[in-house]
């Protein structure tokens, strides 16, 4: 399926979305937790309100605002650090295309939100973010917390069935979201986005030249 995300200006970048099958997913119910085909079409049509500001955790520790990082761009990445795959290849995808942008790099601010919040703490944050990008912020929370941004992003997120207490995966989307310090929210790139094509949507963002 091939959609449009809308961006600040009207401008438009072209997303291409094949996951999850969304078509043949089940659709909440009032008063459920909206299924991931729900928040998807929602993303994908531009559908309700979107994005916000929010304050969360750092990988220190530490209560950080998004409203905090003036004049960046931001690009915020939901996941966790026991995602075996699409995770480590998003960010590290996310890292390249950012130090792409040159001398124009310390413009854009990256933000990890885990949906993983039981077991990824902000110790286990810090070591995970620093082995990505320099400046990529881990960010988490309470349960509560965590599903409140992540709804307001419509981004799903749900623990799979099986595994141990301890031993688990986190189902949930990967894209990739774009906002201004003010929590506006810009648009957005699927999953497995190359870095070529990341750094392009962050430069249109920013207002740089090809």
């Amino acid at each position: 399926m091939t959609t449009l995300a809308k961006t600040k200006g009207d401008l438009l970048i072209c997303c291409f979305v094949g996951m999850l099958g969304a078509a043949l997913l089940p659709v909440a119910t009032a008063g459920e937790k909206p299924s991931a085909a729900q928040l998807i079409d929602d993303l994908m049509w531009n559908r309700g309100p979107i994005g916000g500001p929010f304050t969360l955790t750092d990988h220190e520790g530490k209560r950080r605002s998004s409203t905090e990082f003036t004049s960046k761009l931001l690009v915020i990445y939901f996941g966790y650090t026991y995602c075996p795959d699409i995770c480590p290849l998003d960010l590290t995808a996310i890292a390249d295309a950012i130090e792409r942008l040159g001398s124009d790099s310390g413009k854009v601010q990256p933000l990890f939100i885990t949906v993983d919040p039981e077991r990824d703490t902000p110790e286990r944050l810090a070591l995970y973010v620093s082995s990505i990008h320099p400046r990529l912020v881990g960010l988490t929370g309470s349960a509560e917390e965590i599903g409140k941004v992540a709804l307001a992003y419509k981004a799903y997120f749900a623990r799979s069935a099986g595994g141990s207490s301890v031993d688990y995966a986190v189902d949930h989307t990967s894209f990739i979201y774009f906002a201004d310090p003010t929590g506006e929210y810009l648009g957005f790139l699927p999953p497995a986005t190359d870095a070529e094509r990341s750094s392009q949507a962050m430069k249109l963002l920013l207002g740089i030249p090809k």
